[in-house]
């Protein structure tokens, strides 16, 4: 048979999916491993889909979405992002995920460097070396508290470099960039004439440092911005994002999408409009489950004496198990699953600067979030 595109191999697999299809193998196993909301999507979400499909809204919309939802995004962009932006910059997408892919397929050719964080969400680098683009890490480092160094930045861009990826709420981290660093990240794309990718996935939740949209403060029409109903509104199946783009691109959006998409399924954009504009009610329920969630770990880590980066935002605990590990945390996190029953995400999944590290996904019961860190070896203790 014929080979692949020679660019493809080079393609990481996911080594949070490695931990996730073993565990799906194994009875009684306690998962802290994924990213998936547990609580329910709101009754008047689902209902929505379902008027769509009793109504028969099923043929194509346009590709950027329906008028209404796109009208509903940029409204709430204005209320809760402090972005003004057209219904023209807003572009419906299968998740966020695809919302990503569209921007970096706009902005890199094969050869291009693209900057990716590192502990980062490893779809950057996935797509990346799908589009037979380079990702360059740079690090976050703890005595950083885990957030970007422009110093760091200024040693490895080079005149290869296209992008910029940020992401906060950060996915594993649950970190959140404040304001000021935003701003030094974006005066360094403009340095360096980069464009800005900014994954805002995790908006909603925030803990001590409030949320701020990049986007919000670009002046030069630099940003793309991927947003996601999947973690606010527990639509992770459903798959609806958006994509916002600088200004003028709307001919070039309106191609794209067709090539890739077409459009999002239409019972979902219904889904979508009412999980929008109806009541939260349920998105403040689930995150003040996620909060106390995060009170019960922290103190049950605290008391045990494991390190872990205290959260601002997301629903992850970033926790160090650097002295249980053995310089491969893979390795250890399937061991730990098969003999202790427990699934945690490998800090390495995401980057070589999460060697060491795990991530807990606190989207679970106050039962299984215990459990599952009750079995978390402690540090030896030293005389």
């Amino acid at each position: 048979m014929p080979n692949l595109a020679a660019h493809i191999p080079l393609v990481p697999g996911s080594g949070i999916r490695r931990i996730f299809n073993l565990a799906l193998k194994l009875d009684g196993i306690t998962s802290l491993a994924i990213g998936e909301p547990d609580v329910p999507v709101a009754p008047h979400i689902a209902a929505a889909a379902k008027l769509a499909w009793d109504n028969d809204e099923t043929n194509y919309t346009d590709n950027g979405g329906i008028p209404a939802l796109r009208q509903a995004i940029v409204e709430k962009l204005a209320r809760e992002n402090s972005m003004r932006v057209d219904v023209e910059q807003v572009w419906v997408t299968v998740g966020a995920t695809q919302g990503l892919h569209q921007a970096m397929h706009l902005l890199l050719a094969a050869g291009d460097e693209v900057l990716v964080p590192d502990p980062g969400y490893t779809t950057f680098t996935m797509t990346a070396r799908m589009l037979d683009a380079i990702p360059v890490p740079y690090r976050l480092k703890p005595e950083h508290g885990f957030l970007p160094d422009i110093d760091e930045l200024e040693l490895i861009v080079t005149d290869r470099t296209r992008v910029l990826i940020v992401n906060s709420p950060s996915n594993p981290l649950g970190s959140v960039i404040p304001a000021p660093v935003l701003q030094e990240l974006l005066d360094f794309a403009k340095r360096h004439d980069l464009w800005v990718i900014s994954d805002e996935v995790y908006e909603y939740f925030t803990w001590a440092e409030p949320h701020v949209s990049m986007a919000s403060l670009d002046k030069d029409d630099r940003v793309f911005t991927a947003f996601s109903l999947s973690k606010t509104y527990a639509m992770t199946g459903i798959r609806v994002g958006y994509l916002v783009t600088p200004k003028g691109l709307s001919d070039t959006m309106r191609t794209v999408q067709e090539a890739a998409i077409s459009c999002v399924d239409t019972p979902a954009q219904y889904a979508a409009i009412a999980a929008l504009t109806g009541d939260h009610s349920h998105v403040v329920e689930a995150r003040e489950h996620y909060r106390e969630n995060m009170m019960i770990a922290t103190q049950l880590l605290d008391a045990r004496g494991i390190r872990y980066l205290n959260p601002n935002g997301a629903f992850y605990l970033w926790i160090d198990m650097s002295h249980a590990s053995g310089g491969d945390v893979a390795t250890w996190a399937e061991t730990f699953l098969l003999y202790s029953k427990v699934a945690v995400a490998p800090g390495s999944a995401f980057g070589r600067s999460g060697e060491g590290w795990i991530r807990v996904s606190l989207a679970a019961t106050p039962h299984d979030i215990r459990t599952g860190l009750e079995r978390l070896p402690v540090p030896a203790v030293t005389a």
